[in-house]
């Protein structure tokens, strides 16, 4: 890493205090302020849970906000299981305007401008249900996918050209949430009605989306849809999987909940949701015998019969797709209601991928 980039790290470093006792294992939701890498919100769990112990289940940009989705402790091995779950997002797309890095980071690359009159609504629709359902997306050439071994992103930056394919993602939702507004736009991006201003017209949407997909890179091809490019100038993820950005914490209500804590006579730690219940909204249930929970703890796997018996995910309706059916994690429960193993099926047998309860 270079002293810059040590220097411009240490700058955003969050301030937070430390906990007096490590978190339990479990899940943290937090909702990310814009300018912080996923990154900086790891480092300072790590300090307000006192420990090292830290991950997170798919990453948002510096200039997006909003869910961001942490395993503390033995969780962390949950996050495996928890990348794939759909995800919602508020934006704001501006019609009108290219960038480099289809964002509002970027330089303007195009400016030819949009108007409300030429955005009827019945063209809108059109535009916004050719992006939606199953589509083939090219992601963003400054993602973070990478190219033998090299981030998109860093190639972009070194000046090579990045071209990626098209992969498979699913739209399962994508709507204007208010009125088109106008927004006059200078050439370096800024909103202002100079000599040099072009008129441009901001769009707000929810998406709701499989895993995987780009907003920003919704954005562009929304864009060339109208024929008039556009980028992504504001991004806010509100849900994963279960998890709404309702029951998300700032790091300012986490630091708070800290410093009581740490007063108080037995501290307990930054508060998480326990690996249970996260198994009982996530996956599919199944209630285990003594005997087919002792055969789990010591990793042994079950005929492929007892998935019959698992229920639905807690106020969530299984989809029935072989995609589906292959990426299907059940959740096997000792008699007493504590969590044994994630299992999946592979063949004739139900076998456990993670063991969470060996004794």
């Amino acid at each position: 890493m270079k002293a810059s980039e040590r220097a411009d790290r240490a700058r955003r470093r969050p301030d937070v205090p430390r906990g007096a006792v490590t978190a339990a294992d479990g899940l943290l939701v937090v909702d990310k302020p814009q300018g912080l890498t996923s990154h900086d919100v790891v480092g300072a769990t790590r300090r307000l849970a006192a420990t090292r112990k830290v991950g997170h289940a798919g990453t948002l940009d510096p200039m997006a906000t909003g869910l961001l989705l942490l395993g503390i402790g033995r969780a962390t091995r949950f996050l495996t299981y928890l990348v794939g779950a759909d995800k919602t997002y508020e934006a704001t797309v501006r019609l009108g305007v290219e960038t480099a890095t289809e964002d509002a980071d970027g330089e303007i690359v195009a400016a030819r401008g949009c108007r409300i009159a030429d955005l009827p609504e019945a063209r809108l629709h059109e535009a916004l249900t050719a992006l939606s359902g199953p589509i083939q997306q090219v992601p963003s050439a400054v993602s973070a996918i990478k190219v033998d071994g090299v981030r998109a992103y860093q190639r972009v930056r070194d000046g090579q050209d990045v071209e990626l394919q098209a992969r498979p993602v699913t739209i399962h939702e994508l709507r204007l949430t208010a009125e088109p507004r106008k927004a006059i736009v200078e050439a370096d991006g800024t909103l202002s009605d100079g000599p040099d201003s072009v008129q441009a017209v901001d769009i707000d949407i929810l998406v709701s989306c499989s895993s995987g997909t780009y907003v920003r890179a919704l954005a562009r091809d929304l864009g060339r849809e109208l024929g008039c490019g556009a980028h992504l100038t504001a991004l806010r993820r509100t849900a994963v999987g279960p998890f709404d950005i309702d029951e998300a914490h700032t790091l300012a209500d986490l630091s708070a909940q800290v410093e009581t804590d740490a007063s108080s006579p037995e501290p307990h730690g930054v508060s998480t949701i326990p690996l249970e219940e996260v198994a009982r909204r996530c996956f599919e249930r199944l209630a285990l015998t003594e005997g087919e929970a002792r055969a789990l703890r010591y990793g042994q796997p079950l005929d492929a019969e007892v998935l019959e018996r698992a229920e639905a995910p807690e106020g969530r309706r299984l989809q029935a797709s072989p995609k589906m059916a292959e990426l299907r994690v059940v959740a096997g429960f000792a008699p007493g209601g504590r969590l044994v193993a994630l299992l999946r099926h592979q063949g004739p047998r139900a076998r456990p991928v993670l063991v969470l309860d060996p004794d």
